[in-house]
């Protein structure tokens, strides 16, 4: 990400680019693949009576995968909203005055 990309708090911000977006998310999804790949063979390697154990790292594992599943989601969703010229994520006038509606 460049400088521009990042917003005024620090934290970086997605793409406005398609191509980017849709490169980022199969690069993520090469990375999921792998993530679940590793779970299973971790819990395929376990013998629980040999005393043999993956717990930590299955976790681990685990929850990079959720985390990996989420960045794909946020980016497929940003494909979504740019597509759809939906550029302003400001809340509705009635969130914004404590009405959901």
């Amino acid at each position: 990400m460049t400088h521009a990309d990042e917003s005024k708090s620090g934290e970086k911000r997605l793409s406005d680019d398609i191509d980017v977006l849709e490169a980022e998310v199969a690069q993520l999804t090469l990375e999921l693949e792998k993530t679940k790949r590793a779970v299973r063979d971790l819990m395929a390697a376990e013998d629980p009576v040999a005393g043999i154990y993956h717990h930590e790292e299955i976790f681990r594992a685990q929850q990079d995968k959720l985390r990996l599943d989420v960045e794909i989601q946020f980016r497929t969703n940003k494909i979504h909203r740019i597509k759809l010229g939906i550029t302003d994520m400001e809340p509705s006038e009635g969130v914004k005055n404590g009405f959901l509606f």
